[in-house]
């Protein structure tokens, strides 16, 4: 299977985890962008190269791209750029017309511009340090009472005109993928809501998408919360449609909590697990009996924990058995982090890597849900699996969700004020002898590199 995958940007959980998961099946041949014509937290993604490498491909079967480096030039471009509808338009009906050449199923994603609720710019506008909560108030407020019942005197009007214009151009970049999508243009074409609160902008934004779906019955359109989780959802969709239809039984650690909303979602943990599964091209099932395979999830009582940002919740207390049938586990229990304890119980455990299909917990419910389930599906379906490349992933994400989130990250932080891959290289040791030796397997080498040069991701290299 020929999968040609186009980033939101070259974080590795973007970029290189869809390499990392595409190579545990020997089957797939997945496509990849040169890693440095991607964007970055401070630069665009290199659209004609990408457009260049994308027309260079001879054959591939299906797909997988982020509008949103085509358009903008990646998901934080998309909030920043000044170009006009018209360029952004020619960008993709480019990118459209080299598709029609390749006769492949496309499988395709655009956000739903965001609105963050604090005054930190760092993945948006120069403003927003000043105006960011401002802004997100005119937002919730204008959603909630309607348009022109809250007038906002606290932001420049040259600022809240500059902002409401950049949402403007995103929101006609949608529906004209809406009108495309009525076209038949997308195998799936998802919308994404990252960042949501009850009310805003961005959500009237998603009510509208969701009434033209509905309207015109586009049935390829979705509208989904999460971010940069979803290339990876729909890689799985893509693997899931060459495959008999699998069904997927969630069970959770605290099922009498799972109409809580996670941090940064807008639904229920159970509408949250139910959609991931539904957009991984799997069918959620209630019933383990007529299950293929098995999603644990550990989630939350009352509210979800936030390590790094001092929010503590309750560690897993129960007992931990894992099923008879393939299983996978998201834990979601904190927003960006594993549950120290729930691992402890899980490294009390002898895996059968037969029946086991992978472990996450980075960042939002969202984010954890998709990436664990992109690398349980291509492991359960691959003929020619390769056990290595399947340890691999599972090292990176127990190095990373939870040495790294749940405990160095917050430690480093305590005593640094700058990046020090030497001081997280000595942090990490520990935790890399306690996983290789879970795993059962040796590496020659593992080093670390923050690629976007801050605290709240790291890259980690494994020889």
């Amino acid at each position: 299977m020929k999968i040609a995958f186009i980033p939101i940007d070259n974080r590795p959980v973007c970029y290189s985890l869809a390499e990392q998961i595409a190579d545990i099946d020997k089957e797939i041949e997945l496509f990849l962008p040169n890693r440095e014509l991607l964007g970055d937290l401070k630069k665009n993604a290199d659209i004609d190269g990408i457009l260049n490498w994308f027309e260079n491909i001879e054959e591939v079967d299906c797909v997988v791209a982020s509008l949103d480096t085509i358009a903008y030039g990646g998901l934080i471009p998309s909030r920043r750029s000044k170009d006009s509808f018209e360029t952004i338009k020619k960008r993709i009906e480019k990118f459209k017309n080299i598709l029609a050449s390749k006769k492949a199923d496309l499988y395709a994603f655009s956000s739903i511009m965001r609105i963050s609720n604090n005054n930190v710019n760092e993945e948006e506008k120069d403003y927003w340090n000043l105006y960011g909560e401002k802004i997100f108030k005119y937002s919730y407020e204008s959603h909630k009472n309607a348009p022109g019942m809250y007038t906002c005197e606290d932001v420049p009007q040259e600022i809240l005109q500059d902002y409401l214009s950049t949402r403007k151009r995103n929101f006609d970049i949608n529906k004209l993928y809406l009108e495309w999508a009525k076209e038949g243009l997308f195998k799936t074409l998802v919308f994404s809501k990252d960042d949501c609160a009850k009310y805003g902008l961005n959500v009237a934004e998603a009510q509208s998408l969701q009434n033209y779906i509905e309207n015109y019955k586009v049935n390829t359109a979705l509208i989904k919360t999460g971010a940069d989780e979803i290339p990876l959802s729909l890689l799985s969709r893509a693997v899931c449609s060459r495959h008999k239809k699998i069904k997927i039984l969630p069970i959770f650690t605290e099922p009498d909590y799972i109409d809580r909303i996670s941090k940064y979602e807008d639904i229920s943990v159970f509408e949250s697990v139910k959609g991931q599964i539904e957009l991984a091209g799997a069918e959620f099932c209630e019933d383990e009996r007529d299950s293929d395979i098995v999603l644990v999830v550990n989630n939350f009582k009352n509210e979800q924990g936030e390590l790094v940002m001092g929010v503590d919740t309750e560690e897993f207390q129960g007992e931990l058995n894992f099923p008879q049938k393939p299983f996978l586990i998201a834990d979601i229990r904190n927003a960006n982090g594993s549950d120290n304890n729930f691992v402890k119980q899980f490294f009390e455990h002898k895996i059968n890597f037969e029946k086991f299909l992978g472990y996450a917990g980075w960042n939002t419910t969202g984010n954890t849900l998709g990436s664990a389930l992109c690398c349980a599906i291509v492991k359960y379906f691959a003929r020619m699996p390769d056990l290595k490349a399947f340890k691999k992933v599972q090292t990176v994400r127990l190095l990373d969700d939870w040495a790294y989130q749940a405990n160095v990250r917050k430690k480093l932080k305590s005593y640094l004020k700058e990046i020090s891959l030497d001081s997280l290289k000595k942090e990490m040791a520990p935790y890399e002898t306690i996983v290789e030796n879970f795993l059962e397997i040796n590496y020659e080498s593992i080093r670390y590199l923050h690629t976007w040069n801050r605290f709240f991701e790291i890259e980690i290299l494994i020889d």
